[in-house]
């Protein structure tokens, strides 16, 4: 990945990135201490350091998923590091044949083509519904 990766495109690596269910690149689209937040989940959650996202992430390749990203739409804003992807995750669960469509928008901050903040805004409980668990 180019240092001067843009906002953009970096965000198009993470979706690309989880979307084909490759966990093992996508902690290098973070920088070191990176902090993602998801003020949703249940607990909300906030992951510091490339190493809490490696694990985050590692999770899933033992999801029964099949995803695409879809709706994708970025807005710029006056801070050249920041950008704001609204989409949404359409998918299936493998097992089960359950679909799902989960609305997200992304706030990510790059910086010299490392994500160094996020706040990841999605119903995790859509995610968590189709993988058979209770919605809360």
């Amino acid at each position: 990945m180019s240092e001067f990766a843009s906002p953009r495109a970096v965000f198009q690596r993470l979706i690309d990135g989880v979307t084909a269910r490759r966990p093992e690149t996508l902690p290098r689209l973070y920088a070191e201490d990176a902090v993602v937040v998801h003020p949703f989940a249940r607990p909300a959650t906030r992951l510091e350091g490339r190493d809490a996202v490696r694990e985050h992430f590692a999770r899933l390749e033992a999801l029964p998923l099949e995803m695409t990203a879809r709706n994708i739409v970025v807005h710029h804003t006056a801070d050249p590091e920041v950008i704001i992807a609204e989409f949404e995750y359409a998918g299936r669960n493998t097992e089960t044949g359950r679909e799902f469509v989960v609305p997200s928008v992304f706030v990510l901050r790059v910086r010299d083509g490392r994500i160094v903040e996020s706040r990841d805004y999605h119903d995790h409980s859509l995610v968590a519904h189709a993988m058979g668990e209770q919605r809360g």
